[in-house]
């Protein structure tokens, strides 16, 4: 009988001791990936069994009943975090996990230009595929209700910029983040704001912000351009600007501006009506914010474009005339 129990004891020891060096190996080999890298989603809600199942189906590790051991001994099988994760021939069971617990998902990016529209906007929103899509068919009114910001105008709500996210976040989560991004923005440039410029509240701001974004791409003019509008509205004349007739013509303009869109009254026309458009016609970016709030000192109030991106800024209607016959009458 004690043999026996000698016998049992040197088995068990043996198979204790075999399986001890199997798993300590297991440990320290490098997930099975030849080249480059491959791309594992942790769905959320996965239990890490289920993980080291897929794990070792794929190829990638030998025994997953051993990443899970691990990972209740550590204590991370219960901070692991969704998302997409880059997997590579150098990651061994111990870094795997703490990867996945440290949530450095694969980045995706997208990108809203300065001067674009909500239309555009939404557009390039709908059409990245690692965001999750929740918004088809959702008008911009009830786009703004979702946004907790019911009634009020989508347009230059959302600052451009590049936006970093992992794989499902939401379309609507993404708008919140650019969103409250331009509330900040414009906070910013508000609290910056020059003495006497003809402007009550930050929302004026926002909206000769995005006219000086769609008058000039110079960094250096904004603020010209700027002071040449401030200018204007404290003298009661007409802004004249040609972007606020066209965002007032819609979908519909072709791309050409005619004398008689001029004359068409449209609560964008600043030909015909007096102040600030009703609201923003694009996204203005911080440069456009700051030169806003900041315009340029100076006695020009008119200027016209040279064809080079730049313009001839002038201060009598003559000058400016003059400017127009040089530079876009060709005479």
């Amino acid at each position: 009988m004690s043999r026996l129990l000698g016998l049992l004891v040197l088995v068990v020891s043996i198979g204790g001791g075999w399986a001890w060096m199997e798993y300590d190996s297991f440990r320290s080999t490098p997930l099975a990936i030849a080249d480059g890298s491959v791309i594992y989603e942790v769905r959320r809600g996965a239990s890490l069994a289920t993980i080291a199942k897929d794990l070792e189906e794929a190829g990638y590790i030998q025994n997953g009943m051993y990443l899970q051991w691990y990972g209740r001994y550590t204590g991370q099988a219960k901070r692991i975090r969704a998302g997409e994760y880059r997997l590579t021939g150098d990651l061994v069971p111990d870094t795997l996990l703490a990867l996945f617990v440290s949530g450095s998902a694969v980045d995706y990016t997208l990108t809203l230009l300065e001067g674009w529209n909500i239309r555009q906007v939404r557009a390039a929103v709908a059409g990245h595929e690692a965001l999750k899509h929740t918004l088809d068919g959702v008008d911009d009114a009830a786009l703004m209700e979702k946004l907790g910001l019911p009634g009020e105008h989508p347009e230059g709500r959302f600052f451009p910029d590049t936006y970093h996210f992992n794989r499902g976040m939401t379309d609507l989560e993404f708008l919140q983040r650019a969103q409250r991004k331009m509330d900040q923005e414009l906070e910013a440039a508000w609290a910056e704001r020059a003495e006497g410029i003809p402007l009550q509240k930050p929302y004026d701001a926002l909206i000769l912000a995005s006219i000086v974004e769609k008058e000039t791409g110079q960094a250096g003019e904004r603020a010209q351009i700027a002071g040449v509008f401030t200018r204007r509205l404290h003298k009661g004349m007409l802004l004249q600007t040609d972007p606020t007739v066209i965002y007032g013509i819609g979908e519909s303009f072709d791309g050409n501006l005619r004398r008689r869109d001029l004359k068409q009254d449209t609560p964008y026309n600043t030909y015909v009506r007096a102040g600030l458009p009703p609201t923003p016609i694009c996204m203005p970016g911080r440069g456009a914010l700051r030169a806003a709030v900041n315009p340029a000192d100076g006695k020009d109030l008119y200027f016209v474009s040279k064809g080079d991106g730049s313009h001839v800024f002038s201060a009598t209607l003559r000058a400016h005339n003059a400017a127009v016959r040089r530079y876009q009458l060709k005479r």
